[in-house]
């Protein structure tokens, strides 16, 4: 049970209320309807994770895959269950996910698991000049900030969906860090 109560949007004032739909799933979530109980707050966190969204320089499977990695690192169950299946619709495989949960990066090729070493660096803070060097040659600078800041900003969320507590929604079971068993 969360530690405090999912707000239905009928309950927010009218400006604030499709903030707690999902866009990908039509429907209130627990995450956006537990930060609806501070209206400014839910705003904007959406609007800074649609910006990491559509601004990190990454197509849709590759933010899944820095994502999924994330969620892995911060044993964040919430948002690893949701990502499962938006990376699913992705294009990230089970057995990809499995080995990100695992930190294993060898399953990819050398563009993704370059990607995904500078994430997992730095979700530890422990990107180097070298690495940053090899990251910014494959890529671009714009992308390692888009990079940093997604993996990070999860970070954030993680933090937030910890303290509040905030569980799955009502009738799901957790797809598992290994989502093909």
């Amino acid at each position: 049970m969360a530690r405090v109560p999912y707000v239905d949007p009928e309950e927010l004032p009218e400006e604030y209320r499709d903030l707690v739909v999902s866009k990908l799933q039509g429907k209130p979530v627990n995450v956006y309807a537990a930060l609806g109980n501070n209206p400014e707050v839910l705003a904007g966190t959406r609007a800074f994770l649609s910006s990491l969204w559509e601004s990190s320089g990454l197509p849709d499977r590759e933010r899944e895959l820095v994502i999924l990695l994330a969620s892995a690192e911060n044993g964040s169950r919430y948002e690893w269950h949701q990502h499962v299946r938006i990376g699913r619709d992705a294009g990230v495989t089970e057995a990809e996910m499995a080995a990100i949960a695992d930190g294993d990066f060898d399953a990819f090729d050398d563009d993704e698991a370059l990607l995904l070493r500078y994430a997992h660096a730095a979700l530890g803070r422990e990107v180097d000049d070298a690495l940053h060097e090899a990251f910014v040659a494959a890529r671009d600078e714009s992308t390692a900030v888009g990079v940093a800041s997604l993996a990070n900003g999860y970070t954030s969320l993680a933090g937030v969906l910890d303290a509040l507590d905030v569980g799955l929604e009502e009738g799901e079971e957790f797809a598992g860090w290994d989502p093909r068993a």
